[in-house]
């Protein structure tokens, strides 16, 4: 898939999505750097109005879609923050939204689409089965299927996430960026290397749900059979074909995280910094504990990109750690 995103397309974004979304804290934590031995900064996307990042990119994509797009309705497969996403912006722009999930979805997430007024439909049992139907399901009714990667509008969107870092910390040396589908990553490779090619970009995946990973490693497209982490955000299966071309022409490194060193930031983070996160959103600050030898004595960004932990989920770490 051939496409450009360049900063412009980023600054773009940022005039649209100002109008809708506040700017999100960066909160320079002194517990959390004492205790990883460099600079840390914790950019909190789960104060947005869907708890999480990807309605950045939602708004960018949805309000600049076609009257005919707009008539038709939208549809997305989704986890849930991309859904999410999607639901709040089709809300705000009034336009039907359809949004196919995993059966056994997180259950705040669906909820919360729902109360957006978008329509869920569930299919399969990870998001790549939900994702399958979807796109089935567009062609047969007509919507504007909005892929959770594979949009250079959605990706432009969360680049402003990446440029509030840039604007924020500009002598930031690291960012250390959660993957699923990798449009997050994308676009801060983007953001941040065009302003400062010498900040390191690196991503983090689950152990469960390696698919970028070893994409990224060798160079081809890899598909794996399972993606069975609690952090939903980051349960893919199947690389995307545009974020991937960007990731393998300006990620740094990418590294892997257990389901154990996630449960364990989110606790971290929520004693450091008073802030909630899921499983995707402390994948960061996990990765940041594995590699702080690497990273001593820099300034790092670390961003929190969702806060929707259920509080069975919540209650479960508790109980698993103390």
């Amino acid at each position: 898939m051939a496409a450009s995103i360049t900063l412009d397309d980023v600054y773009k974004a940022r005039r649209v999505i100002n109008r809708h979304l506040p700017r999100t804290p960066l909160i320079h934590s002194s517990a959390l750097s004492k205790k990883l031995g460099f600079e840390s900064y914790v950019k909190c996307e789960n104060v947005l109005p869907t708890g999480a990042f990807k309605v950045r990119g939602g708004i960018n994509l949805v309000s600049r879609l076609s009257d005919e797009e707009k008539r038709s309705g939208v549809i997305a497969a989704s986890t849930g923050n991309h859904g999410q996403s999607i639901a709040y912006a089709a809300s705000k722009f009034g336009i039907r939204a359809v949004i196919g999930m995993p059966e056994n979805s997180n259950p705040d997430k669906v909820e919360a689409i729902k109360n957006f007024g978008a329509f869920v439909k569930f299919h399969g049992s990870d998001f790549d089965e939900a994702r399958t139907w979807v796109e089935e399901e567009a062609k047969r009714k007509g919507y504007r299927y909005i892929h959770s990667a594979n949009e250079p509008l959605l990706i432009a969107g969360v680049g402003t996430l990446y440029l509030e870092i840039m604007e924020d910390i500009p002598e930031v040396d690291a960012m250390l960026v959660p993957v699923g589908g990798g449009s997050g990553a994308a676009s801060a490779c983007i953001v941040a290397k065009t302003i400062n090619p010498k900040v390191k970009v690196i991503g983090v995946q689950a152990e469960k749900a390696p698919a970028v990973y070893l994409s990224w490693k060798k160079k081809e497209r890899i598909e794996t059979e399972e993606a069975n982490t609690f952090a939903e955000g980051l349960a893919t299966r199947v690389p995307f074909a545009l974020t991937l071309n960007i990731l393998n022409r300006m990620l740094d490194d990418i590294i892997l995280v257990s389901e154990e060193e996630m449960k364990r930031a989110i606790l971290i983070l929520l004693e450091a910094t008073h802030q909630l996160a899921e499983g995707a959103g402390a994948a960061s600050v996990a990765a940041a504990f594995k590699i702080r030898e690497k990273l001593y004595g820099k300034k790092v960004a670390l961003p929190l990109t969702g806060g929707n932990l259920t509080l069975k989920d919540l209650d479960g770490i508790f109980k698993e750690f103390f």
